[in-house]
Formats: C-alpha cells, sequence, structure tokens
C-alpha cells in the first residue's frame, strides 16, 4: 500500500470517520459476509438498504457502502476511485465533518442546477464522471446573470 494511502487509512481511524462507517454498515447492511477488502485500505460494504443518500455507493471514512454486491465493485473501476477519493476528502475534512460540509454543498448545487452533485465541490474534485455523474447547467436564470445578458421581454 502507498504511503499515502497508509496515511489516510490512520487519519480516518483517528477522526472516527471510519469506525461511523464500520457502524453504519452493521446496522444497515444485509449481511457482514458482503464485506470486502478494497485496494489501499478500503473496505466495501454491499447490501445497504436505507433510501437515503440517493445513490448506487458511498464513502464514510474508509468504507464504501454500496445498495448491490460488494464484489460488484471491482478493483480498478472509475467508480471505486471516485469513492476512494471520498475517502481522502474524509481526512481531510477532520473525518465526520464532512458529512454537514457535503450536505450543505450538495443544497447549494441544487440551487444552483437542480442537481446534487454538479456543483458540489466534493464531488467535482472526486470526478463526476466516475461517480456516475453529468455536469449540469446553471438554471437558466443564473446562466444569464453569469453572462449579463437581460432576461425574457416584460420581465421585471
Amino acid at each position: 500500500m502507498k504511503r499515502a494511502h497508509r496515511l489516510r487509512q490512520v487519519v480516518n481511524l483517528v477522526n472516527l470517520s471510519t469506525v461511523l462507517g464500520l457502524l453504519l454498515a452493521a446496522a444497515a447492511t444485509r449481511r457482514p459476509r458482503s464485506r470486502r477488502r478494497a485496494p489501499d485500505g478500503l473496505v466495501v460494504a454491499g447490501g445497504y438498504r436505507p433510501p437515503f443518500p440517493v445513490a448506487a455507493a458511498f464513502t464514510v471514512g474508509n468504507v464504501i457502502l454500496v445498495r448491490g454486491d460488494a464484489s460488484g465493485l471491482a478493483g480498478d473501476s472509475p467508480l471505486l476511485r471516485h469513492e476512494a477519493r471520498h475517502s481522502t476528502q474524509y481526512a481531510w475534512c477532520l473525518g465526520p465533518l464532512m458529512i454537514p460540509l457535503y450536505g450543505l454543498c450538495a443544497g447549494v448545487s441544487m440551487l444552483l442546477c437542480g442537481d446534487w452533485s454538479s456543483y458540489n465541490p466534493f464531488e467535482r474534485l472526486a470526478g463526476l464522471a466516475d461517480g456516475g455523474y453529468e455536469r449540469r447547467p446553471l438554471r437558466p436564470f443564473l446562466r444569464r446573470l453569469r453572462t449579463g445578458t437581460p432576461g425574457p421581454p416584460g420581465a421585471a
């Protein structure tokens, strides 16, 4: 394992985000056997049941929770790389503090374009395409503000 991945693993243990991820996996996945080790100190837990968050996979610390089978997240898939970047973000954001920060950024993204991820810096830095997201444009009135073009006739 690379030194950077080992450091991420230790930081996420110390900041308790990996512990939180393992507790969530124990409480919200179907079977303990659906967990497996992944490259770079990550753990993949399959069978995540709760409806929130609405995603095929999400990360808490060094734990990646997936709705399907844990083996469905291949060793070098774009989605695994995307989720690994989120794991690094947990280390940089002091662990569980990332959860409200991510939520705030997702809310701002929703206001800007009607999508939780397109203008969320956490998702953009993790790679929108690798996470299966499309980049959506700003809402029309925001595009007009940005370009300085006037709105429709008669609009105040």
